[in-house]
Order: C-alpha cells, then structure tokens, then sequence
C-alpha cells in the first residue's frame, strides 16, 4: 500500500472557489471519511483525486508520484 499526499489543493470554476488550501496525508492501512454539506466540495475533491479533474493549484501524490494527468 502507498501513502497519498495532499497539498494546498484548490480547484477554481472561474471566479468560483470550490476548494482552498486542502491538505492531507493518509498512510497506508489508514480509514479517511469525507463529510460536510452539501456544496462544500466533496464530490470535487474525490474527483481530483481519481485524475478525473485538474486542480487549480497543488499536488496530489500516491506513493511519493504525482497522479496521472
């Protein structure tokens, strides 16, 4: 298993700010749960994470690489 880094991620849709400034770090064998209400960038942050969406600014890394573009 490998550890997923998370840092200063944001995501903009033009003006929109949907995410600012994430930072997280999961080692291998940990549980991480994403709640909040609704809007808050959820469903936005799990799609930046599967390289389903670009973000803004920041980095994501599985495994000490940068995810696929």
């Amino acid at each position: 298993m490998s550890r997923i880094v998370v840092r200063r991620l944001e995501k903009r849709y033009g003006d929109a700010v949907v995410l600012e400034r994430v930072s997280l770090a999961i080692e291998p064998g940990e549980f991480c749960a994403v709640v909040g209400a609704s809007g808050c960038g959820k469903s936005t942050f799990l799609r930046l994470l599967l390289s389903q969406e670009q973000p803004t600014s920041g980095t994501v890394t599985f495994g000490g690489r940068p995810l696929a573009s």
